[in-house]
């Protein structure tokens, strides 16, 4: 796999012209973000990776095998930022997921080792609402012993069923074991041949 940095703006219309599909990845601040995709491309220090919640404050854009597009998306939570900024990142990422065209999927990653959060459930119920297409992603689950991670994915299970009829795709990922690589970058070889055959028609 060759994944390259593409470009990093701060508004959906200067994102790269392009009718490649292409794939967001955000969470709250500190889940674990850029090591997920640094290990989803086989490229270490293609997101940059910092002990400061809410260092990624741009849609940064990477290019993978020429083929299709990763978006690294800015977290949200405790970003070390006043209001002012942290409103201004979220009206961002918000015209972005809804106004990219050529987006089909966004990855939300979820810390396994914590309980349902009010803000990724806010999220979620903003995406179902605007019909954007989502995967959750569990991260961190080396964190875990086999027992705990069973019991948290269980426990978000049945929160999730408390609001849903249908649960949203779920994989679970450990960056440093190379858990849940597969199964992303194989969710999204098959999207990609649906959105080229998409476009074919």
């Amino acid at each position: 796999m060759v994944a390259k940095y593409a470009s990093g703006c701060t508004e959906w219309e200067k994102c790269p012209e392009t009718t490649l599909p292409e794939y967001a990845f955000i969470g709250r601040s500190n889940v674990g973000k850029s090591s997920l995709i640094n290990m989803l491309t086989g490229t270490r220090g293609l997101a940059r990776i910092s002990k400061t919640p809410g260092k990624t404050r741009l849609i940064n854009h990477f290019i993978i095998d020429s083929t299709w597009y990763l978006v690294d998306l800015p977290g949200y939570g405790f970003a070390r930022a006043g209001k002012k900024d942290r409103a201004g990142w979220e009206a961002m990422i918000r015209h972005y997921l809804t106004n990219r065209a050529n987006l089909v999927y966004i990855f939300l990653l979820i810390d396994v080792r914590l309980e349902p959060q009010q803000s990724d459930l806010s999220f979620m119920r903003w995406m179902a609402v605007k019909e954007l297409p989502f995967v959750l992603v569990f991260t961190k689950a080396d964190k875990l012993p086999k027992d705990k991670l069973q019991k948290s994915q269980q426990l978000y299970r049945a929160t999730l069923k408390e609001e849903w009829e249908e649960l949203p795709p779920i994989c679970l990922t450990s960056a440093v074991h190379k858990v849940g690589r597969d199964s992303i970058l194989t969710l999204i070889a098959e999207s990609n041949q649906q959105y080229l055959d998409a476009l074919a028609r």
